[in-house]
């Protein structure tokens, strides 16, 4: 196994890789870590929780304890792929000091330990909501970045630390804007998709904010680690749009849980809450031409998700998931 001088495994993928993946226990990192083994890479994951496979190193602790991160990026890794963020908008805007914390500071921590161990790449989760209320226009990579919502700002300030240190010091800088992820393995999460899950299942109605006529870009878990290992490896460096490219309505979402589920699911309209965007509608052109195709639409995506929601359905355990086969197209 060889690699470019960008860290890019040239052969199947991550085999002699090492490996760090932060927040790698959570639902995003589940799917990173599981694809990352079947590849052959040396997978680190550092994160609050353990990762339920024996061949992985786990670290774990609080990333804004910096002998944490210290411990995590370890002597010879190659990539770090950075997943573990404050991710709800209304958390950050209830405490924003600490979404600074673990948003920027922990980030400016894992890069600074990058560039004392040469790592050559570092592969960021950032959000689309950078680029903060743009209406109903489309957002690509060059729309200004003016964020509504402390998680949206500090996920800015992130990239541009990357891109700083992309530029002064030679490793890959990635930042991977992902719009509404969603998939297999949700049923801890407190999302729309998870929700709709759990009222088809009790029988309980959903909210919906405002009139449901907002629209969002779903993406599925899979078609997200199938880019984001293009984008690594590709070498590129910067900002760039994951998603699905076909933006649905919030009413769109509960018509194809009803469908999918076969269940009724009720509607209750709320207020609608501050830092929300009416509108997330993306261009995936510049994924697209390093080969990125989103594999899923909406209900065939959310098909992959109702058996571990459904009565008697049974969630697949994190070592299961590690076993799937998520070689990326």
């Amino acid at each position: 196994m060889t690699a470019d001088v960008n860290g890019a495994p040239n052969g199947p993928l991550g085999e002699g890789r090492r490996i760090l993946v932060t927040g790698g226990s959570g639902f995003i990192g589940r799917r990173v870590v599981g694809a990352l083994l079947e590849g052959g890479a040396d997978v680190t994951v550092a994160d609050k929780r353990p990762y339920a496979a024996r061949e992985v190193r786990t670290v774990l602790g609080d990333l804004c304890d910096p002998s944490v991160v210290a411990d995590a990026v370890r002597p010879g890794t190659d990539v770090i792929i950075h997943l573990a963020a404050v991710t709800r908008v209304l958390a950050s805007i209830e405490d924003p000091a600490k979404t600074y914390l673990v948003n920027v500071g922990v980030t400016a921590g894992l890069l600074e330990q990058a560039r004392a161990r040469g790592v050559a790449a570092f592969l960021f989760a950032s959000t689309n909501a950078v680029t903060g209320d743009v209406g109903r226009a489309v957002i690509n990579e060059r729309v200004p970045l003016r964020p509504l919502s402390p998680y949206g700002a500090t996920k800015a300030a992130a990239e541009m630390l990357i891109g700083a240190y992309a530029a002064c010091y030679g490793m890959t800088g990635c930042s991977l804007r992902l719009s509404n992820v969603y998939g297999p393995g949700m049923q801890e999460k407190d999302s729309f998709v998870p929700r709709l899950m759990r009222a088809a299942r009790d029988g309980t109605g959903i909210q919906v904010y405002g009139d449901g006529t907002q629209v969002r870009d779903l993406v599925h878990v899979d078609d997200i680690v199938a880019g984001m290992f293009l984008a690594w490896r590709a070498g590129f460096s910067g900002p760039l749009i994951l998603g699905a490219g076909e933006s649905v309505s919030v009413n769109d979402m509960v018509d194809a849980a009803r469908g999918v589920t076969g269940r009724e699911i009720q509607v209750q309209n709320v207020p609608q809450k501050p830092g929300e965007m009416p509108a997330v509608i993306v261009d995936i052109s510049a994924a697209r031409a390093l080969g990125y195709e989103p594999a899923h639409d909406l209900k065939s995506g959310l098909a992959t998700v109702w058996p571990e929601f459904e009565p008697g359905g049974r969630p697949p355990s994190a070592v299961q998931e590690a076993r799937r086969d998520h070689h990326p197209r």
